[in-house]
């Protein structure tokens, strides 16, 4: 077949593995280089009635983007990113195309990409819409599905249909979820859908960013800085990111020893500077003294700088799935939580989930992330299938807590298949059967991304 699929074991094993620490092996591997590949990939499948999971870079963290039934239908090779379109300030791509390209190319137009998951130069942005993926900058721009104008999706028929999202400013016609369908697709993690081109909105890209990594030498003491920075009216940072004790073990190593060594809170901010450098660090530092610290914060100041802010950031999801996958051999693995709570509830949600740890005997998270919008991760690392147990168990409890404060279970990386069996906890029946209900209109033979969600 002109579509590439292989049955060849050494092929089926090199997709058999993404960033959640699950290893499922495909029957099929499908490799289109064209939107017509994808079509006829899908109705060979329908014909055949074999289930078919799309995957991009898989760096999912969920079991999204593997699967042992059917075929994997790897969206790499459609890798093209248009020229932006400078005037409407927008972007035409491919689903494989990674992230961080785009970034580059709308930015060598003057434009800014927004959404920046901290993997952006191993993900692509097929993912990034499918599990609508956010990342620092989320406190200030939202999540992907903000900057999704147009989308082009094989549907399960293996029909190309185009959905954009209307201009309107007012409309009444039908149920309100009915208004926009591009939105079914964006966080479905395929299960309604193949997304095979997407237009993107762009913004003008900022003058001039600065980023700051205010210390502290107590947790609690970070958390209060972190509702401060959120309430403050004389700043607007663009993201607050915590860092705990464990989290910054890992940042001062990546970081050749820049964070001192009693520092066992931080948390890390940016800010687009529309007047000049010193009156804005003058007003973080006022910001600063109302909460007390005697460590001086860290300022990264330039490009440069920012991507190497970026970098230590990302050396602690890096390391700790490479601790993860150093136990695979003994049913091991990184257990990886992205629920999130109104951010004023955050000092009481990770003091529960720490007490949950103690009480449980298992070693502590790592805990780190998008504490601005209420949004940590804790990762765990489990050595054995008895501790991978224990760690649920605790995670799951962790979640019943997190929903009695008005949170949810999954806020960025979506359910795919690890967290489907906590669906249930935040959705009621009557919410599960609607959802049935739209996946079974769109894929009523249930042949996309099974396992996924539902």
């Amino acid at each position: 077949m002109s579509i590439g699929l292989s049955s060849d074991k050494s092929v089926r094993d090199a997709y058999e593995a993404d960033a959640s620490g699950l290893h499922l092996v495909p029957d099929l591997v499908a490799r289109p280089e064209s939107v017509d590949d994808v079509i006829e990939v899908v109705r060979k499948a329908v014909s055949d009635q074999t289930p078919i999971t799309c995957a991009g870079a898989q760096t999912s963290t969920t079991g999204a983007s593997i699967t042992d039934k059917g075929i994997l239908l790897s969206l790499l090779a459609l890798d093209r990113i248009s020229p932006p379109d400078e005037k409407g300030r927008t972007i035409n791509v491919e689903p494989g195309a990674l992230v961080g390209e785009i970034k580059r190319t709308a930015a060598a137009a003057g434009l800014l990409f927004a959404p920046d998951p901290t993997s952006e130069e191993e993900s692509t942005i097929g993912g990034a819409i499918a599990c609508n993926a956010s990342g620092a900058r989320t406190f200030k721009y939202g999540a992907t599905r903000r900057h999704v104008r147009a989308l082009k999706v094989v549907m399960a028929s293996g029909e190309l249909i185009e959905f954009r999202r209307p201009d309107l400013e007012k409309n009444t016609v039908g149920y309100a979820f009915a208004h926009d369908p591009i939105d079914w697709f964006i966080g479905s993690e395929g299960t309604l859908g193949i997304i095979v081109e997407a237009e993107l909105s762009l913004l003008p890209l900022p003058h001039h960013v600065v980023g700051l990594a205010v210390l502290f030498k107590a947790e609690r003491d970070a958390l209060n800085f972190v509702i401060a920075t959120r309430e403050s009216p004389q700043l607007s940072a663009r993201c607050i990111e915590y860092f705990d004790g464990s989290a910054i073990e890992i940042a001062r190593s990546a970081s050749a020893g820049l964070i001192p060594p009693d520092a066992t809170g931080m948390v890390y901010v940016e800010e687009e500077i529309s007047d000049d450098l010193d009156s804005t660090l003058v007003r973080w530092m006022e910001l600063i003294e109302t909460i007390g610290t005697d460590l001086e914060p860290l300022v990264f100041d330039g490009e440069a700088r920012l991507r190497e802010a970026r970098r230590i950031r990302h050396s602690i999801p890096a390391t700790m799935n490479e601790r993860g996958n150093s136990f695979r051999s003994s049913g091991g693995r990184k257990v990886s939580t992205d629920w999130a709570v109104p951010y004023r509830r955050l000092p009481e949600a990770i003091e529960t989930a720490r007490s949950l740890v103690s009480e449980a005997g298992i070693d502590e998270p790592v805990i780190y992330g998008h504490a601005g919008n209420g949004h940590p991760h804790q990762n765990f690392v489990a050595r054995d299938t008895r501790e991978l147990a224990s760690i649920e168990a605790v995670v799951e409890e962790t979640l019943r807590r997190v929903l009695a404060l008005g949170g949810t279970v999954a806020a960025e990386h979506g359910i795919g298949k690890i967290k489907r069996r906590w669906l249930p906890l935040q959705m009621n029946a009557l919410q599960i059967s609607m959802m049935t209900a739209v996946k079974t209109a769109l894929d009523p033979l249930g042949l996309l991304a099974p396992g996924n969600i539902l």
